[in-house]
């Protein structure tokens, strides 16, 4: 057997996921879980501990599901009211996915300023393609971007000054 055979006969080690997978995996959790919380009502801790026990958390950051669940739970008239007024019709007309989503930009834009605007939108982009109707991708992206512009005003400036 010559070397190269031996070296792709060897098991490779499994990488590690990186921050950002973490977090993307944190997101979807955190959607399914503020979901779950809007549908039913349950309280917050109740539904964090069903998620702890039920879900396979390894793949996750379990500080930012964490962080994205508490958060978005206690702050979900303010984050209401951030895009409300951008929307083309009534807040409880919106599908309990898309609210979910844009509650978790609108969180991350507002009170999580370690995240990149750019980023904020984009995994919110990406949750809705995974969990929201065929086009729900395109109506939170537009939500999302012009709640940019209003919170993270100084953020997008210095970008496009470069």
């Amino acid at each position: 057997m010559s070397d190269l055979d031996k070296s792709n006969t060897q098991p490779k080690k499994a990488k590690k996921p990186s921050r950002s997978q973490l977090r993307s995996a944190s997101r979807g959790l955190a959607l399914q879980a503020i979901y779950q919380w809007q549908m039913n009502h349950s309280a917050v801790n109740e539904i964090e501990t069903q998620f702890t026990l039920e879900q396979d958390m390894s793949a996750c950051d379990k500080v930012y599901f964490r962080d994205l669940l508490q958060g978005v739970t206690a702050k979900a008239k303010e984050l209401d009211s951030l895009f409300e007024e951008l929307l083309d019709r009534a807040l409880s007309e919106l599908d309990a996915i898309e609210l979910a989503v844009l509650r978790i930009g609108s969180y991350e834009l507002a009170h999580r300023l370690d995240v990149p605007y750019r980023v904020a939108i984009n995994e919110s982009v990406e949750l809705a393609k995974s969990f929201g109707a065929s086009e729900s991708h395109k109506y939170v992206n537009g939500i999302l971007d012009k709640l940019a512009q209003r919170v993270r005003r100084e953020e997008i400036a210095a970008r496009r000054n470069g």
